[in-house]
């Protein structure tokens, strides 16, 4: 039975402050190790695509890399292989625990994967690293199966938040993410402190994020536009359309590629091959690593996609399918940071077809895109708001809630729980 407002119930002033307390103690030690975790892995990540730069022939490498890093997973792997999906799964029923083996071994690979040029994120190493970490610590703590769920939870947002440098995002991401139409409300004072101090601890090391509100120059049109209002909904629908193409192509090749390609070794050499054939064909590497920049400041990016002029029409359909082909195969990284080249890329080919400011559809794309693909819309528009200001929270929430309507029925994590449908007819 629910609780009832009343006027004449008292407030448990001592019991909310010994909650507060309660997991300000549990959750600091978690974003303490988080955070310096996500800051080596983002430090190396600087460092091996600079490598990758600089020595350009290495990405003929990548099918051979990725028969490292499938064995790498058969030999110590153990269910550490289910990645992101074994956190979630977790979280909603305790079960084997999560090995914390599974943070040397996702970091290595994503590190291997970017530097021999695969195209994969950085997000759900920085998940897996929280998870697991957090995972270790309340086997440290001895807690039971609530309070132990609730810790992998405050993992998430603190790999989520430190990785990105958006804690408020990462604490939101953590709790939405877990099940799409409903939050867990106990949820949120421990998350955003483990999202807050995992971020502040990575930023103590030094390691910085693309101050991505630099490249907003365009000011608020207003609430009443309704000629750019009109264009943001009709640009997030096709952000969320596209956001169902990635889960459908990236869920369809690992699918057919595992029934087909036999033994599983060989698979990430044929992904890998095929990543290298469709690069060379395109005539440029753009589209490999995570694609937030290149070497020498233009061609195809996602700060690049800010601007007028500098982006192919079909870059995001580029990004789409060697990001499937990549994660498909068996290279680990994440889907995020490729989802905000694809988003970002998008916008600013609707930007030019519709005349509309090329940096605001950009941003919305940028954001939306992965709010359908992970059925996240509000943490997406908290992200908006932290990477590119408040002065467009409007367009940013349009775009990602109409992504997420039109994203279809299913996400990038398997594991995530439909609990109230986006049709609003039956609940899970």
């Amino acid at each position: 039975m629910s609780e009832r407002n009343s006027e004449h119930g008292s407030f448990e002033f001592i019991p909310i402050l010994r909650h507060v307390l309660k997991w300000t103690l549990l959750c600091t030690p978690v974003a303490m190790v988080v955070g310096s975790l996500v800051a080596l892995f983002l430090w190396l990540l600087e460092v091996v695509t600079e490598l990758r730069w600089n020595t350009p022939w290495i990405i003929w490498l990548l099918p051979v890399a990725g028969v490292g890093i499938y064995f790498l997973y058969k030999l110590w792997g153990k269910r550490s292989s289910a990645g992101n999906d074994l956190i979630v799964d977790e979280i909603h029923e305790p079960g084997g625990g999560i090995p914390a083996g599974m943070t040397p071994l996702v970091l290595l690979s994503t590190v291997v994967t970017h530097l021999f040029g695969g195209s994969a994120g950085r997000e759900g190493t920085a998940v897996q690293i929280g998870g697991s970490m957090a995972s270790l610590l309340g086997k440290w703590y001895k807690l039971d199966k609530r309070d132990t769920r609730l810790l992998l939870t405050t993992g998430i947002a603190a790999g989520f938040g430190a990785v990105f440098g958006t804690p408020v995002a990462g604490a939101v991401f953590a709790i939405e993410v877990l099940a799409a139409g409903r939050i867990r409300y106990d949820a949120l004072i421990p998350c955003l402190i483990a999202s807050v101090f995992a971020n502040i601890v990575c930023s103590l090391y030094g390691i910085g994020h693309v101050h991505y509100a630099d490249l907003m120059v365009t000011t608020a049109a207003g609430l009443f536009d309704f000629e750019l209002l009109a264009k943001a909904i009709a640009a997030g629908v096709l952000f969320g359309l596209v956001s169902y193409l990635f889960v459908f192509t990236s869920h369809k090749i690992k699918r057919l590629g595992t029934q087909l390609v036999k033994p599983g070794w060989l698979l990430p050499v044929i992904g890998g091959a095929v990543v290298l054939l469709i690069s060379a064909v395109l005539g440029t590497r753009d589209y490999l690593g995570l694609g937030v920049t290149t070497m020498d400041g233009t061609g195809v990016s996602i700060v690049g996609a800010f601007e007028q002029g500098n982006t192919p029409a079909f870059a995001w359909g580029w990004k789409l399918l060697l990001t499937a082909i990549t994660l498909g195969s068996g290279f680990k990284g994440g889907e995020v940071t490729p989802l905000f080249f694809i988003g970002a890329t998008l916008g600013n080919t609707i930007a030019l077809y519709t005349g509309a400011p090329v940096d605001l559809f950009a941003a919305m794309g940028f954001i939306a895109v992965f709010a359908g693909a992970t059925n996240t819309p509000l943490a997406c528009t908290f992200m908006g708001v932290e990477l590119f200001g408040g002065e467009h929270a409007l367009y940013f929430a349009v775009a990602c809630f109409t992504a997420y309507y039109f994203s279809g029925r299913t996400g990038i994590y398997n594991a995530q729980r439909i609990i109230v449908p986006k049709n609003g007819q039956e609940a899970v």
